[in-house]
């Protein structure tokens, strides 16, 4: 199993990694995140930028990842635009969703990147991915149900075919039965296949358990809610920390 590396964090060792999204939609509700989000105790902060206002001016979103930059100092820094298809808050072309990553690898003020498994542009944004040397982390959402363990095993091979260095996928259960099948998705995969660490969560209430004990089953990190959540079953950061941790010393 690959350990990712970013700053001081490395993903796939230890104990799983804490994520946790910003989500405004102008700079000034974002840098209030920021100054909120420095109070815990995270891994890793993600920029949900679907969510931001000026999120198709390119000289905008350079500044102001420039800046969440400078605030963050040392803290490793996802950029993630989620597109509508896949539950995220804005429609933009296909064309514009690869422009828009490759611009934003190109300016060195990014760690990781998300880069849809189901995109149109998937290989030329990898491709571009691999000269920046900018960390993919390849996801996958379904907010209506839980596919088929075999479904879910099949989009992470394909992730890792694709040469993704982390795999993502998270899904809706309408039951218990389908938490169950995700992780024992997850843990098929990460026992049989996998040579890179997978993210894998079940969303919603039902499926908070796997945000809190995706470990046991192969997930290498979560995430959590800073001032507001950004996918349902989201639970506070710092209580997610918390719990992690008790539950990786026992």
């Amino acid at each position: 199993m690959k350990v990712v590396s970013i700053r001081d964090i490395h993903i796939g060792k230890g104990i799983p990694k804490v994520i946790v999204p910003i989500m405004g939609n102008t700079l000034e509700a974002l840098l209030l995140e920021i100054k909120t989000i420095k109070q815990i105790n995270l891994d890793i902060v993600e920029w949900r930028a679907d969510l931001f206002e000026d999120i198709e001016d390119l000289a905008t979103v350079k500044q102001t990842l420039s800046i969440i930059r400078k605030e963050l100092h040392s803290i490793p820094l996802l950029f993630t635009f989620r597109t509508h298809r896949e539950g995220g808050n804005k429609t933009i072309e296909d064309s514009y969703y690869k422009n828009l990553l490759v611009e934003v690898m190109k300016t060195d003020e990014i760690d990781l990147v998300d880069v849809e498994l189901f995109s149109p542009n998937v290989a030329e944004i990898m491709e571009i991915a691999k000269k920046s040397n900018v960390v993919t982390i390849m996801s996958n959402h379904d907010f209506e149900k839980t596919p088929a363990k075999e479904e879910i095993m099949w989009r992470l091979r394909r992730m890792q075919e694709l040469d993704a260095h982390i795999t993502k996928i998270a899904v809706m259960p309408n039951n218990p039965a389908d938490v169950l099948t995700l992780l024992e998705a997850t843990y098929t995969m990460q026992s049989l296949y996998a040579d890179r660490p997978i993210i894998s969560m079940s969303m919603d209430s039902t499926g908070v358990i796997s945000r809190l004990a995706g470990e046991v089953f192969g997930s290498a990190a979560t995430f959590g809610a800073g001032v507001a959540p950004s996918a349902p079953g989201q639970i506070p950061a710092s209580d997610l920390k918390r719990i992690l941790e008790l539950l990786h010393t026992q």
